[in-house]
């Protein structure tokens, strides 16, 4: 099965499998697209209704069953959900796992390269395989780097959000936040240890949604 979808995305790309996943992972983003504004606007409900949760957690801090139901009536109000958010996060589970299973395929991306860095091989591999100083390992090194870029970004993005938020609410633990800003560098040690064709998903996807999220949090849901 995995075989016959490499097979369909390279032929749809003109037979670039490193297009190929490109393409693939821009369809999957657009996808997800609806779900994504959905969290973003959940996130600005939550960061509105900030004060009036903090009331209502002091208020029934000794009754947890009446708290989760005044909360679900705030959301209500809103048309939203506490959870609303947790949907994006999930539906991004599937492709993840299918572009991990093309990614450790061992035939599905043979003889497939992105300017001659095999798509199937990881880093250790190349430097094995090819060197140090040589095209594919530059390749690959240029794609962790990126990712790595991406990282920082989204890390930023996360730090500001962690800090608006903590202004109108407390915010969450400091320890909390730090393991947050942190995880996006996440991607970058997958990167490391994944074939170039994880890497070149993470770097588009990673990205997309650093992106998106930049543009979501400054427009008005």
């Amino acid at each position: 099965m995995i075989d016959s979808l490499v097979t369909f995305v390279i032929g749809m790309s003109g037979g670039s499998a490193a297009l190929g996943i490109v393409l693939f992972t821009l369809a999957v983003r657009l996808l997800l697209l609806p779900l994504n504004v959905r969290q973003a606007r959940t996130t600005k409900i939550r960061e509105r209704l900030a004060p009036k949760q903090q009331e209502l957690r002091k208020r029934w801090s000794r009754n947890p069953e009446r708290l989760a139901k005044e909360l679900n009536a705030l959301y209500a109000k809103e048309g939203s959900s506490p959870f609303a958010g947790i949907l994006p996060m999930l539906a991004q589970l599937p492709f993840m796992w299918l572009m991990f299973r093309v990614a450790t395929h061992p035939t599905a991306l043979a003889g497939h390269s992105l300017l001659g860095a095999p798509l199937g091989q990881q880093v250790a591999g190349i430097v094995a395989n090819y060197g140090l100083v040589s095209l594919p390992f530059s390749v690959f090194a240029l794609v962790i780097v990126l990712v790595a870029v991406v990282a920082w970004w989204s890390s930023r993005q996360i730090a500001a959000n962690a800090a608006r938020q903590s202004e109108i609410a407390g915010g969450q633990p400091e320890a909390m936040r730090k393991i947050m800003r942190l995880m996006p560098y996440g991607s970058v040690l997958a990167a490391l240890v994944l074939p170039l064709a994880a890497g070149l998903y993470l770097l588009v996807s990673t990205a997309w949604a650093t992106g998106e999220r930049g543009v979501l949090a400054s427009r008005p849901l």
